[in-house]
């Protein structure tokens, strides 16, 4: 059959297909291989033109290399950059910080103002001439003719400073810190730099170059308070931007570069010889002559006495960030000039930042530490005080809401709690403080010896750390991942939002949390389990006066977290870390109860005191912003100090609560018999100025809103007052001559 097949015709001339495919296939690969080679012979004979031998070979190398890594550089920077294009995306962008808030501290007195109400009031043609050109000489010569970024001068300022092994010129241009008044914050990383880079690219790319040194001008802090050029010029020298002379326009300009250390109502001489640099700035930058500058020279600016005042600048930097937040919530309407009553209470602010400052000003260089934070907060979560470093003026970074540090000890008291949560632990039971290791950690205490056995409250005062890395096991039944996950939980119950890293060292806080939900976690430690949310605003009105909220009436109400039992029994150990352990210093006197906890991280780099009365309480930081470790400080001794300084004086006249739970001391009762006179906790403490306690304020509330009814007829009005509403004035008047203070909620 197969032969007959094969001897077919058919056969045949299949044979003869298939031979000529075959034929056609191997000339078109004989082809396409000649064809390939002429290519490539004519390809190497084109690049032979391009051959470089000897020192132009190096140089074509080294530019091949560079412009690789300058690739991969930018692919890199785009990717960091994300967040820039985030940032703009919002057609508005330019209008999220259009509100113009007035704040009022607790007492209803104008403590300052944020916003764009006091800083566009003067078109930028009204400007004196010689005004812009100071601030062009001073911060950006090249301003109109750089693209965003002043390449010259940042090479410049990178020359200066490496010849100087330190910053002392800043290469940003005006576009760069637009850009980050705008949208960024101040903290010195690369990301943000990146991200100011880009945006000032952005910003020249929407914006002209006129309206780029108007919103410049209109935004930028310049020192006591004051946003904005037109409000530096009413601050300082009580009058419009337009109006000022040259000597004052040079001292303006000069604030640019640190508004607080040349603040001419701080340090006049320092102003002075800056504004006599920036004066030179306008010579050498071919702006004005050496004739035209003599007379501003000669005779120097004076401004306004300001010397005693003062503006709480980062407590309304966090209120306005409340603020804003309500606006984007829509619970503000489109309302967006805004009056706003606070928690603040400004004499508590004022001393905070006065005792941080004397701290760091006479045991800084000893201790090697530059920086510190703290807030006061009442256990409702109603902030007081708050401060955020130790100078606004040379960086606006707040550390106490936005930096996130390690706690040290000062977060065991949530493992404790966590422990105690577990119903397995009282504070009476027995532990041992021994060598403990988890894998290949081990951790030791900061004594360096152990104790041997103890009640867990005295582990807790004694602030030992094996103890708490055995409770984190004991939690998870013996997995310390599953104890560990239980602590993380509590934390997340009582308020701390920041990612905490899982690993066997979490115990004894080797894990960040910022401070002003530290502060509100230790709230709830003496308020009964509730959770603490801090909060600023108590009331916000409209121009005309409408009330758009209430914090009594439109904020949530607070929630029970974690059990009251155990909270309770957290206290009353944490109550022997300030009576008989590392809180010694925090100790307030007879008849005020005070829980707390220390805390001190590895290598010294972070310290910490938290804690708080039945009435309020908080917590303070001490570190440096590059983390550099200090000299041996630990929370129980600059921190612990500075805490009780403060708290000091905030109870001076306050009405003293007692911790939910907690038996108080049979003292107690004097002292709160007596809470309403101002009295010094010891000697030499400063006394707080008397204010209308919270009764005198109804009272004349009362006959503000009974006149008001009365309408037009004010005369019968004030002939015939309320009787009660009379005598209580009366009364409450002359308790306030009496130094009372009250509290007003």
């Amino acid at each position: 059959m197969l032969e007959r097949f094969q001897a077919s015709a058919f056969a045949k001339r299949l044979r003869r297909i298939l031979l000529a495919i075959d034929a056609r296939i191997d000339s078109a690969m004989f082809q396409s291989g000649r064809r390939a080679r002429e290519i490539y012979e004519d390809f190497s004979t084109f690049m032979e033109r391009f051959h470089v031998s000897g020192l132009a070979r190096v140089g074509v190398e080294l530019s091949c290399e560079a412009l690789t890594l300058g690739l991969g550089a930018g692919i890199v920077a785009m990717a960091l950059a994300s967040s820039a294009f985030q940032m703009t995306s919002d057609g508005n962008w330019l209008k999220q910080t259009d509100l113009a808030v007035t704040f009022l501290d607790r007492y209803g007195a104008e403590v300052g103002q944020r916003g764009i109400k006091h800083d566009d009031a003067v078109p930028l043609d009204q400007f004196p001439d010689y005004l812009i050109k100071a601030v062009l000489a001073t911060e950006d010569r090249r301003f109109y003719e750089h693209f965003g970024i002043d390449v010259i001068g940042t090479l410049r300022a990178l020359t200066v400073n490496a010849r100087s092994s330190g910053v002392v010129q800043g290469g940003s241009s005006i576009s760069q810190q637009l850009a980050k008044n705008l949208f960024l914050s101040n903290e010195r990383t690369i990301t943000r730099k990146i991200n100011e880079a880009f945006l000032a690219l952005w910003l020249e790319h929407h914006l002209t170059k006129r309206e780029i040194l108007k919103l410049y001008l209109d935004r930028v802090y310049m020192g006591g308070g004051a946003f904005g050029i037109q409000a530096a010029a009413e601050f300082y020298f009580g009058k419009s931007v337009k109006d000022v002379t040259l000597s004052e326009a040079a001292m303006l300009a000069g604030l640019f570069k640190a508004p607080t250390k040349y603040a001419p109502h701080v340090n006049l001489p320092a102003a002075r010889a800056r504004a006599n640099d920036v004066l030179n700035n306008l010579v050498d930058s071919g702006f004005m002559t050496d004739s035209q500058i003599i007379a501003a020279q000669r005779s120097p600016a004076t401004p306004i006495d300001r010397a005693r005042e003062t503006s709480p600048d980062w407590y309304l930097d966090y209120a306005y960030g409340e603020i804003r937040k309500f606006a984007q919530e829509g619970k503000l309407g489109d309302n967006r000039v805004l009056s706003v009553r606070t928690t603040l209470d400004s004499n508590v602010q004022k001393r905070a930042e006065d005792v941080i400052e004397t701290n760091l000003r006479e045991q800084g260089r000893s201790f090697h530490v530059k920086q510190s934070a703290a807030v006061v907060m009442e256990p409702d979560g109603a902030v007081r005080a708050i401060v955020g470093g130790r100078d606004y003026g040379a960086s606006q970074f707040n550390r106490a809401t936005d930096a996130a540090r390690q706690p040290g000890s000062s977060f065991k008291p949530y493992v404790y709690l966590t422990a105690l949560m577990t119903g397995r632990f009282k504070p009476t039971t027995i532990v041992t403080d021994r060598p403990t290791c988890i894998g290949n950690y081990c951790v030791h205490n900061y004594s360096g010896g152990y104790a041997g056995s103890m009640p867990l409250a005295m582990a807790l005062a004694k602030s030992l750390n094996t103890v708490a890395i055995q409770l984190s096991q004991a939690i998870g039944k013996g997995d310390s991942r599953i104890g560990r996950a239980k602590i993380i939980e509590t934390c997340r119950r009582l308020g701390i939002t920041t990612p905490l890293e899982d690993t066997p060292s979490l115990p004894v806080g080797q894990s960040d949390v910022i401070l002003l939900e530290h502060s509100a976690g230790y709230g709830a430690f003496v308020n009964g389990g509730k959770k603490v949310t801090p909060y600023a605003a108590v009331e916000i009105r409209n121009r005309q006066g409408d009330l758009l909220y209430r914090h009594d009436r439109d904020a949530p109400p607070q929630t029970q977290a974690v059990p009251l039992d155990k909270v309770v029994e957290l206290a009353g150990m944490m109550k022997k870390v300030v009576e008989e352990g590392t809180g010694k210093r925090a100790q307030l006197g007879e008849g005020i109860d005070v829980i707390g906890k220390t805390g001190t991280t590895n290598g010294y780099k972070d310290a910490w005191f938290c804690g708080y009365s039945g009435t309020m309480g908080g917590c303070v930081w001490y570190g440096n912003d590059d983390n550099a470790p200090m000299n041996n400080m630990t929370g129980g001794t600059l921190p612990a100090g500075t805490w009780h300084d403060i708290m000091a004086y905030a109870h001076q006249g306050a009405i003293l609560k007692p911790i939910v739970g907690l038996k108080p001391d049979p003292k107690g009762a004097t002292a709160a018999v007596n809470a309403n006179v101002v009295k010094p906790l010891e000697l030499g403490a400063p006394q707080r100025p008397a204010t209308l306690s919270k009764g005198a304020v109804q009272a004349l509330e009362s006959l503000q809103t009974k006149i008001k009814a009365v309408g037009g007829d004010k005369q019968s009005a004030l002939e015939a007052p309320d009787p009660a509403a009379s005598d209580a004035v009366r009364r409450e008047a002359q308790r306030a001559s009496g130094a009372a203070v009250g509290v007003i909620r």
